[in-house]
């Protein structure tokens, strides 16, 4: 395949996301883009983005969609998902169809809300190339990560095709890009926990230092902020440390004693932190944005960080992807994001809470 023609060392690592600001994962509910695009450009004026809906089906969801991003690499599919082929065929084609009516919707919805030139910035989503060799078949059956030469092939096309795509949305929006790599199955990768074609066959873990490498060739290869975000649990926090992303998401309803410390240095090296706040499904009970910013304030007070870092280094989302909740609450979490992203940003000093 075509190697990789452009690295800018160190370019994405030296930029940040907007701080201060409330932004969703990705996925959404439902199968209508333009409703899906006027509300994360209407509910998230700091961070909006170009939103997946993987109830459309195949190609839709995160793997499918990196078929359409991928440079001379294609996939069709199999009773268990994904696998690479041999040549373009329907599955490359529907999504990069779906792709594109998505970046059109997103057009549409920033045209109207008059942010051409505005200065706005829009984040970007993709799967990250550690998932995207764990999920994805090799011809055989075996998950592509097992083959070094496969898991460099990945990356490097999934790294030349996210610069057209951010190049793209940015030139259309006429707007400032921020690149979020979607990593779920990480913390799987680095331990070894993930299956193999069948009960005979193990994926090793992957090294740490074989891991950071894919990881960060594909961030270099980027002139846009890059944030790596994973829901899985615990997240691989050292790791994402390590790495050279300018920012780092998770799901905090997962971190206990355990990972303070690396969030902790995470803030201490600088690096950005979104912290997933707001539950993917409703509460039994009605929630307020008070509700939803009290564990961010107290994590930053247990940690001994200064009230201002909530302004300075913290976002706020909600805790993954939205695709399976009803469509009521995804609008009313991507609210409270947005309303304790401002609480964070305006007077973090004068937040209190009861008890």
């Amino acid at each position: 395949m075509r190697r990789l023609r452009r690295m800018v060392t160190g370019a994405a690592a030296d930029r940040r996301l907007p701080s201060g600001v409330a932004t969703a994962i990705g996925s959404w509910p439902g199968t209508d883009p333009r409703e899906a695009a006027a509300i994360a450009v209407g509910e998230l004026p700091g961070l909006p983005h170009l939103v997946e809906l993987p109830a459309r089906g195949v190609g839709a969801d995160m793997i499918g969609r990196a078929s359409a991003l991928l440079v001379d690499l294609r996939f069709d599919t199999t009773p268990r998902g994904y696998r690479l082929a041999d040549r373009p065929g329907a599955v490359s084609r529907r999504a990069s169809d779906l792709l594109r009516t998505d970046i059109d919707a997103l057009d549409e919805a920033w045209e109207t809300a008059g942010l051409q030139g505005s200065g706005r910035v829009v984040k970007v989503q993709a799967v990250g190339p550690l998932t995207l060799a764990a999920e994805v078949e090799l011809r055989a059956g075996h998950r592509a990560l097992t083959d070094p030469g496969a898991l460099r092939d990945l990356s490097d096309s999934l790294a030349e095709g996210l610069i057209q795509h951010v190049a793209e949305v940015g030139k259309r929006l006429d707007a400032e890009v921020v690149l979020q790599l979607d990593e779920p199955d990480l913390t799987a990768v680095l331990d070894g926990s993930l299956r193999g074609a069948s009960v005979l066959n193990t994926v090793r873990a992957l090294p740490e230092p074989e891991a950071l490498a894919v990881v960060d060739a594909v961030i270099a290869a980027q002139d846009v902020p890059v944030l790596i975000h994973t829901c899985a649990a615990p997240p691989a926090l050292n790791f994402l440390r390590r790495s050279t992303a300018a920012a780092v998401g998770f799901d905090t309803a997962v971190i206990g004693t355990a990972e303070l410390d690396a969030i902790g240095e995470i803030l201490d090296s600088g690096k950005q932190v979104v912290l997933g706040l707001v539950p993917t499904t409703a509460p039994a009970t009605l929630v307020t944005w008070r509700d939803i910013a009290e564990p961010g304030v107290r994590l930053i007070d247990r940690l001994g960080f200064p009230r201002r870092t909530l302004a300075e280094q913290i976002a706020v989302s909600p805790a993954c992807g939205l695709a399976t909740a009803p469509v009521a609450w995804s609008r009313r979490a991507l609210k409270l994001a947005a309303e304790v992203a401002t609480a964070y940003a305006d007077e973090p000093e004068s937040l209190t809470f009861e008890g």
